[in-house]
């Protein structure tokens, strides 16, 4: 088993893109990339702790490849706002892939060139692409969030 984690926006909706995707076993949202030990959700919404907004995914690279889970990863969130989606605004919700390994790092980087030299985009991609510090997994009532709450989309 692997595990990747990614940051593009509200979490909630992160995690209901990933979650019924063959081969991912589970996903959890919580909190990277900051100085705050054991941050809540209070915290990272303060703007001052660093952290991003992401899931963490556990999944079998015989049933997905992590270059399957960076093209969904890229497809369900706008890479060229910076700290921003939709009307969600500040650091948690920049775009973000966070790796575990040399071989994720690779395959991300190479990922982000190619959607570049695409030119899907007109505007620059500003995902940043950082080696995962701890992860913090976020409180309970914020797993499956929306799946409890019988919505298949983020309300706005």
């Amino acid at each position: 088993m692997d595990k990747a984690i990614f940051g593009a926006g509200c979490f909630w909706h992160v995690e209901e893109a990933f979650r019924h995707l063959n081969g991912v076993l589970s996903t959890t949202v919580g909190y990277t990339g900051g100085i705050l030990k054991n941050p809540t959700y209070e915290d990272v919404c303060t703007d001052k702790t660093g952290h991003a907004e992401v899931v963490e995914i556990t999944f079998d690279p015989q049933k997905i490849t992590y270059e399957e889970l960076l093209r969904v990863f890229w497809d369900i969130h706008d890479p060229t706002t910076k700290n921003r989606q939709e009307p969600d605004v500040g650091t948690q919700y920049r775009s973000a892939i966070f790796y575990y390994s040399p071989e994720q790092k690779t395959a991300a980087e190479l990922s982000k060139k190619n959607l570049e030299q695409s030119r899907k985009y007109s505007k620059k991609i500003v995902t940043e692409i950082t080696q995962a510090t701890t992860f913090y997994p976020a409180e309970e009532y914020h797993q499956h969030y929306l799946a409890k709450h019988g919505l298949a989309a983020c309300p706005r």
